[in-house]
């Protein structure tokens, strides 16, 4: 996975669990297809190929979170993903996961700032 706005070398591997998790987010809402994801994360900065999506979407449908099926639109026939049950209370979860971790992040931060400010005051 590369990114447009996050690319510094050897670090891409910091954002690909998200990107399950964002995928995951994303079928919960919304019945979707590989296509679709690819041009929504593209909008938030990340490109991602077909090489990378369906073998992500074909893993989180073995691990039972998303089931899939064909639908023909027109002349198209899309495979359209949407979260199970496991893949809803998967996802609630990991997100209560992740906002903690952020807010830590977030609360060390300002915590840092703050101390920064107290030194340049002495």
């Amino acid at each position: 996975m590369t990114t447009r706005a996050f690319n510094p070398e050897g670090y891409q591997g910091l954002c690909c669990n998200l990107i399950h998790l964002y995928v995951l987010h994303h079928a919960c809402r919304q019945a979707t297809f590989g296509l679709q994801i690819i041009e929504e994360v593209a909008r938030l900065g990340y490109k991602l190929s077909p090489g990378t999506m369906y073998p992500l979407l074909d893993s989180l449908e073995k691990k039972g979170l998303l089931r899939s099926s064909e639908e023909r639109t027109g002349g198209t026939t899309r495979r359209i993903y949407r979260a199970t049950a496991a893949g809803r209370s998967a996802y609630a979860s990991a997100r209560a996961h992740v906002d903690g971790l952020l807010a830590a992040i977030q609360a060390g931060e300002r915590k840092g700032r703050g101390n920064q400010s107290k030194k340049r005051g002495q």
